[in-house]
């Protein structure tokens, strides 16, 4: 983790000297500037100081994709009828990547208990697997339009965050991920013991003003 370059990041502070941190991770191709624009239609309590971190991710080949490089969590080799192929190592350094957000976020003052992880698609999937393996508990996990994806990589996952909140949403109609597979992701977790609160919509793969009005709701639950 330490020979790992900090990702450049854009940042929205809600509020003066924020208390609580939302890491929210964009999904593949995307970048950081992504959901920025999202923030105002959160619609948080004006007396909840938030640092928004929306990380850019690598650059790398991505398999399914001919190869071509783009900003990747981690690479997909192909995809099995709707089973993703994923790289576990690539998962791997996200997750180192997305600690050492974490721990930058604990040098600035807030501690792993006022620290949301959130993404959309392949960020989504990062959420879901730092969020369940990080060895302190967090304040939750937005885990949108998303999967598992390295299931058998959260059997490594640690008993500070057993309980910690999940809000997870997918579209109905989403022909990137289907459906199918954030149901499997939701229901597994929630296997876990951790609660999760499980909403469709009737969209494809993307967000719409309701689910954004949802984790508004979900963010000033777990860090107000």
């Amino acid at each position: 983790m330490a020979d790992l370059p900090l990702l450049p990041c854009v940042e929205i502070e809600t509020a003066p000297a924020p208390t609580a941190s939302v890491i929210w991770l964009h999904g593949l191709g995307a970048d950081g500037h992504d959901f920025a624009p999202a923030v105002p239609a959160l619609t948080l309590p004006d007396a909840l100081a938030v640092r928004f971190v929306f990380p850019h991710a690598p650059m790398i080949p991505v398999t399914c994709n001919n190869g071509y490089v783009m900003r990747a969590w981690y690479d997909i080799a192909y995809f099995d009828r709707i089973e993703r192929h994923a790289d576990e190592q690539g998962v791997r350094n996200a997750v180192a990547l997305i600690r050492q957000l974490i721990a930058r976020e604990n040098d600035r003052g807030v501690p792993c208990s006022r620290i949301v992880l959130a993404g959309f698609s392949q960020g989504g999937a990062i959420a879901y697997t730092a969020g369940l393996l990080h060895p302190e508990r967090l304040a939750g996990i937005v885990a949108l339009s998303t999967y598992l994806p390295v299931p058998a990589l959260l059997e490594e996952r640690t008993s500070a965050n057993a309980t910690t909140p999940v809000l997870a949403a997918h579209g109905s109609m989403d022909p990137v991920v289907p459906i199918q597979l954030g149901e499997q992701a939701q229901q597994r977790v929630a296997g876990f013991g951790n609660p999760v609160q499980w909403h469709r919509y009737p969209m494809q793969h993307s967000v719409c003003p309701p689910e954004l009005l949802l984790i508004g709701r979900f963010l000033a639950d777990v860090l107000g």
